[in-house]
């Protein structure tokens, strides 16, 4: 890994007690690192995004439209190549996320085939119990865990996101506009991302360490684990939720610049409920209405999905 800043840590010597002082300064002063030793390999990995990426490039635009849910505040099924808006959702532009995505949870799927479904059940099944054991080291390192019960969190509401970034157009291009995807913070406990890098070497995916933009390349046999913005709110205030983005490529880099990225979001129950003042107090930009103090998971994320939708034209 050319930058050293963002830590590579094993999953497995972290469950046996291994780098607790380095592991521990990592979540509370950065959020943000690469895992190994997790439980899911590499060609889980490949197949599962060879299967989606596969319904992206051959699915008929009526099967499309058939994966395509019609409830705003639920990601399931396929989302087409500039459908959603995360500038929208952060107050931050208008312009849409450059890719096209399928989506899953623990209910409620749409599956293109049968052997579809077997495929990304496994996969999020496996990458459900990884992000559960990790979400665990994360909390039990921080030292200031108060979120209850963590079995009682951890069984939760998770979200596998498969996105295909394709190569931009001229007017997506860096020079016009420099991001495929706006800056952001995850609503989760943690995030997983696996990444395929970009042909022509070129790094889109940056989080803000210490005030400064860092690449997180992809790493083999590797995932990047950013911690989302519940996690704040379970530890006070200890962890952080780095922001990041995904960069456009320059007009000279566009060819051989497509990649994906399979994000695996553990995020709490849509009953999960947390003060807003001490939301705001942690940094995070809770804008949703509710009476008193008390908001749920549900208030907010049902909020970011129907803003997040790309408008018409």
């Amino acid at each position: 890994m050319a930058d050293t800043t963002v830590p590579l840590f094993s999953l497995a010597e972290l469950e046996r007690g291994a780098h607790r002082d380095e592991f521990h300064r990592c979540v509370t002063e950065l959020g943000v690192f690469y895992l190994t030793d997790y439980g899911v390999t590499e060609e889980d990995h490949r197949l599962a995004t060879d299967t989606a990426t596969g319904f992206f490039f051959t699915g008929t635009p009526e099967e499309k439209r058939a994966m395509t849910t019609g409830v705003p505040t639920l990601r399931r099924g396929y989302s087409a190549l500039e459908a959603e808006s995360t500038a929208q959702v952060t107050r931050t532009g208008s312009y849409t996320d450059y890719s096209e995505s399928y989506s899953m949870g623990i209910d409620r799927n749409l599956f293109p085939s049968e052997r579809f479904e077997q495929v990304w059940t496994g996969y999020f099944d496996r990458l459900h119990a990884a992000a559960r054991r990790t979400c665990a080291a994360v909390l039990e390192a921080s030292g200031s865990y108060d979120g209850g019960d963590m079995d009682t969190l951890l069984d939760c509401d998770p979200v596998l996101r498969l996105r295909y970034f394709p190569e931009v157009p001229e007017h997506r291009a860096a020079e016009h506009e420099p991001r495929r995807m706006a800056p952001h913070y995850d609503l989760s406990l943690i995030t997983f991302v696996h990444q395929t890098p970009c042909a022509n070497g070129f790094v889109s995916l940056q989080a803000e360490v210490h005030g400064e933009l860092v690449d997180l390349p992809a790493v083999p046999d590797a995932v990047v684990v950013l911690c989302g913005a519940i996690a704040p709110l379970v530890t006070q205030g200890t962890v952080p939720a780095p922001r990041h983005h995904v960069r456009s490529p320059g007009a000279h880099l566009r060819e051989g610049s497509d990649r994906t990225s399979s994000v695996f979001f553990l995020r709490p129950s849509i009953d999960f409920s947390f003060s807003v003042a001490k939301a705001r107090e942690y940094g995070l930009a809770v804008d949703i209405d509710v009476p008193g103090d008390t908001a749920t998971f549900g208030d907010w994320i049902g909020t970011n999905y129907v803003t997040m939708h790309a408008k018409e034209g």
